[in-house]
């Protein structure tokens, strides 16, 4: 199963970029987790839209060809990061190339609540008429205080969210192999 993984936050060191990394060596066998790069986009504007750039044109392509999207997610004052925003921006206009895509949604923060707010927001967001992405309800993964999670090497290492990431992961990929299998 192929997967793109959108990462919300652009900074360096981004714990959600190391959750994402782990992830993606983690579950090699389960599913092909490519991160897009949307560091690169260009603030949306409805006056480019019809002639985007590259980096634009590639995260559509990728996208599209993907079997799903993983939103990962940080907290910047209560709601979804600029970057995330800009990158639904673009992929809700024009193609609309979201639209029936399933997605999915964790998230990771050193407050307790682990991007609870985020996560609500992107969640309403991707059932704006633009994006119609369905996500599974019940399967949330709020990662709080992660700097304590989270070896030197960015690696997961808290027994218990590991475990639930674990059974998140197989529900998840269930439910995406399901409507794949729905639709055909």
């Amino acid at each position: 199963m192929n997967i793109v993984a959108i990462v919300g936050s652009t900074r360096k060191d981004s714990y959600n970029m190391q959750i994402a990394k782990f992830m993606q060596q983690r579950y090699t066998e389960e599913m092909n987790l490519e991160i897009l790069d949307i560091g690169s986009l260009p603030l949306y504007n409805q006056d480019t839209e019809n002639e985007p750039n590259e980096a634009v044109t590639t995260l559509r392509a990728k996208v599209k060809a993907a079997d799903a999207v993983l939103w990962v997610t940080p907290e910047h004052n209560a709601t979804i990061s600029t970057a995330h925003k800009n990158a639904l921006d673009w992929l809700s206009r024009v193609e609309q190339v979201m639209i029936g895509k399933p997605s999915w949604i964790i998230g990771a923060s050193m407050g307790n609540l682990g991007s609870v707010k985020a996560q609500a927001h992107l969640r309403d967001i991707l059932f704006a008429p633009g994006l119609s992405s369905p996500v599974l309800p019940g399967n949330e993964v709020y990662i709080g205080a992660v700097h304590t999670k989270l070896d030197e090497n960015g690696v997961l290492t808290d027994e218990g969210t590991v475990k639930y990431l674990d059974v998140v992961v197989n529900n998840v990929l269930s439910w995406i192999k399901k409507m794949h299998t729905d639709q055909a």
